[in-house]
């Protein structure tokens, strides 16, 4: 779904793409607040913006990724993708909290999956004012017309840094699949017991966490260039992953997981703003033609990843799933980051 809207977005409009999927958010809320059947829920789950994970999803990301390079010089870029990503995870984090809310409906006499679907009420409401916001969006947010031939990916010559570029950030998607916020909310739950009032806190800290070290992305990719900040924060992070399973107690696994989130995502603004240079720069392998329709960053880093790697993820018992999981999951980011930082480009570094 995220990549069928990214290709059409800008022929369907981007405002208008933005609503419908505000529209669909607030079907896919409502169909798995009322429904009890397993076709209703997949029929839910393929509009396209409910996800396993915490983070955005669908062409939410990709529209609004096109626009923001179209609001500051590049040299704030950077910056401005930190902001976007703080905060989303601070709502992120609000939202993590509120899920502790699951305990007080079980007081109220809801049981099992019942006492989640006032969530997904909530879920479709907020995708009501989604919408409400994206039609009160000026004409400036649609996509420049520009001179040239038009193609249907909107590339051209720059088709092969994008191949590159989508199968590197394919394969750290992949990694982070296997290590979702659900299926890591799932394992504490299964080894350690934690209760959803107590998994509301830590992911709460952990989504503050992410979201302040976004904005020292920011800063940091300033002063060693956006490669080094991807490279150099995430590889450290890789290995407390690795020894959070190991942990012989749940405070132990907690602290080396808030650790390692307090730097992993650091990689996000720069990343972002990496691949809009690389698509918007002149003096890049970019046509002309291809900057008006660019691919934006969140289509180079492919969905289809994260959507394969959860399914392998569970194919074992919980607790052999969180070693191999973890431990596999580090190992293809540090091949990721590896090459990424052996394939950099020195303009292209800040």
């Amino acid at each position: 779904m995220t990549v069928l809207w990214a290709l059409v977005a800008d022929r369907y409009g981007r405002r208008r793409t933005v609503a419908t999927m505000a529209i669909l958010m607030i079907a896919g809320g409502l169909l798995f607040a009322f429904g009890s059947t397993f076709p209703l829920l997949l029929l839910g789950a393929f509009t396209g913006t409910i996800s396993a994970t915490s983070s955005e999803v669908g062409a939410f990301l990709t529209v609004e990724q096109a626009i923001l390079p179209q609001t500051a010089p590049p040299e704030r870029r950077t910056w401005l993708f930190s902001i976007y990503a703080f905060v989303a995870n601070i709502a992120q984090a609000v939202g993590s909290l509120f899920a502790g809310v699951v305990a007080a409906f079980v007081t109220l006499g809801l049981v099992g999956a019942d006492a989640y679907r006032p969530l997904f009420l909530l879920y479709a409401v907020i995708g009501l004012g989604n919408l409400l916001i994206f039609v009160s969006l000026s004409d400036k947010v649609e996509a420049a017309r520009v001179e040239g031939e038009r193609r249907f990916l909107g590339v051209h010559r720059s088709a092969g840094t994008v191949a590159k570029l989508g199968a590197l950030f394919g394969l750290d998607a992949f990694a982070g699949g296997l290590v979702v916020q659900s299926l890591v909310a799932y394992w504490f739950f299964v080894r350690w017991g934690l209760d959803p009032g107590q998994l509301a806190v830590l992911f709460f800290f952990v989504n503050i966490l992410s979201g302040v070290s976004l904005l020292a992305a920011g800063w940091l990719a300033s002063r060693i260039g956006l490669i080094n900040t991807m490279v150099f924060t995430h590889l450290p992070s890789n290995v407390l992953l690795v020894l959070v399973p190991l942990m012989p107690t749940a405070g132990l696994a907690a602290a080396l997981f808030l650790a390692r989130m307090s730097i992993s995502q650091m990689d996000v603004p720069t990343r972002q703003s990496y691949t809009s240079t690389l698509t918007s720069a002149p003096q890049l392998p970019v046509s002309p033609t291809s900057r008006g329709a660019r691919p934006p960053p969140s289509l180079l880093r492919s969905p289809a990843g994260p959507s394969a790697s959860p399914h392998s993820a569970c194919r074992s018992s919980p607790r052999a799933r969180s070693r191999s999981s973890m431990t596999f999951s580090s190992s293809c980011r540090f091949a990721s980051f590896g090459r990424r930082r052996n394939g950099a480009s020195p303009k292209s570094g800040r």
